[in-house]
């Protein structure tokens, strides 16, 4: 099936026509098609996600059972208070 386009002419900002130059050579596509990609990206409705729900995917896919991500914050939470008793302490002498 023939593929319809109309060729129109519009005024761009000089800082958006090199936005748009980087993004097609980066996407390896001519200008029109980067444009059309950047219009349909920003057009589409884009569904509610809020962080935590992205928090919980994330850690759901980890596949890390309870008791490993215990001992994993037990084990970070002494390092850190390792960490913190050095920095408390006071440098040695200079030689």
């Amino acid at each position: 099936m023939a593929r319809t386009t109309v060729k129109a002419t519009y005024s761009l900002a000089p800082e958006i026509v090199a936005r748009l130059e980087r993004l097609a050579t980066q996407w390896k596509v001519s200008k029109s098609e980067a444009l059309t990609r950047a219009i349909r990206e920003a057009s589409e409705p884009s569904p509610e996600v809020y962080p935590i729900e992205l928090l919980d995917a994330l850690q759901g896919g980890a596949r890390v059972s309870a008791a490993d991500a215990a001992a994993w914050a037990a084990a970070v939470r002494t390092e850190r208070q390792q960490v913190g008793e050095r920095s408390l302490r006071p440098a040695p002498p200079a030689p």
